[in-house]
């Protein structure tokens, strides 16, 4: 953590978690890890400034136990699965999609138990800080690392205990998520707000099944919004989201702004967004 970013102890404010996070995103090395934990502490009010600080010494922890000289990617996939597969049981299975916990990173390192990108920013951070040549591969469906240059697909899969993936198998997977083959570029290394983007995209789409969890899909929109690259249509959502949890005249303004946005590029889209906005205001009535 630099020495220039604010410390402290007891609950963070969220207002500060939220400036911390657009702070970190907008840094010239986003520390993933560090946004991955300010991001929990957003979920999970429990999460203090010294709860953050033992999740990276946790981390760092972790990175002290793996053997000292190890070379070459394979070997670096090798000690990973050994330390954080077998001797530390981190790993997942289908009912970790039910959980939120299972996309907050302290959860998972307290559970050992997660979805498949939040095992795999275990394994990036933990290997990181080991100086092994890893990296986050988002594969269609199902979040891998990579060790070594990606050309020499070494990859493993956390969810699966480290399992070492062949190239076969990681065809098969994008085959069975996507209906095509295996393109070069699902192989190029995931960045770090491109890995932060994925995780609360995850959240979104576990909220959006659950209508009581709008708090919960409104502060993923947020911190979406905090990104420097974004999909617009959060904007909408947002306002969307607004409405369902009773901000009705708040929700109506935010349409309005994003159909004027969008009145140069759609018309007609523009028209319906602003139809809702007065849909949502009479909802007052």
């Amino acid at each position: 953590m630099s020495p220039d970013r604010p410390e402290g102890s007891g609950r963070p404010d969220p207002d500060d978690l939220r400036r911390r996070f657009a702070e970190e995103v907008r840094a010239e090395r986003p520390d993933l890890a560090l946004l991955c934990l300010l991001l929990g502490a957003v979920a999970d009010p429990a999460l203090d400034t010294n709860g953050i600080d033992a999740a990276q010494i946790t981390l760092d922890e972790l990175a002290g136990r793996l053997p000292y000289g190890v070379r070459g990617s394979r070997a670096w996939a090798s000690a990973l699965a050994e330390l954080l597969g077998e001797r530390c049981g981190f790993a997942g299975a289908a009912s970790d999609y039910q959980r939120l916990e299972s996309s907050l990173l302290h959860e998972v390192l307290r559970r050992r138990r997660g979805l498949p990108i939040l095992l795999s920013v275990v394994w990036i951070e933990v290997a990181r800080r080991a100086g092994a040549p890893v990296y986050g591969v988002a594969l269609p469906g199902h979040f891998v690392v990579g060790f070594g240059d990606p050309a020499e697909r070494v990859l493993a899969d956390p969810f699966d205990g480290g399992r070492p993936m062949t190239g076969q198998d990681a065809e098969l997977l994008v085959a069975g998520a996507t209906g095509q083959p295996l393109d070069e570029s699902m192989l190029v290394p995931a960045r770090p707000l491109e890995i932060v983007l994925r995780i609360l995209n995850n959240i979104r789409a576990w909220a959006a099944v659950r209508p009581e969890r709008t708090d919960v899909a409104l502060w993923a929109v947020d911190l979406s919004l905090l990104l420097p690259s974004h999909p617009a249509a959060l904007r909408y959502e947002r306002a969307q989201l607004l409405v369902q949890s009773g901000q009705f005249l708040r929700g109506a303004a935010e349409m309005e702004e994003y159909a004027d946005v969008v009145l140069g590029i759609d018309p007609e889209a523009a028209e319906t967004i602003r139809r809702k906005a007065r849909e949502a205001r009479a909802l007052m009535n």
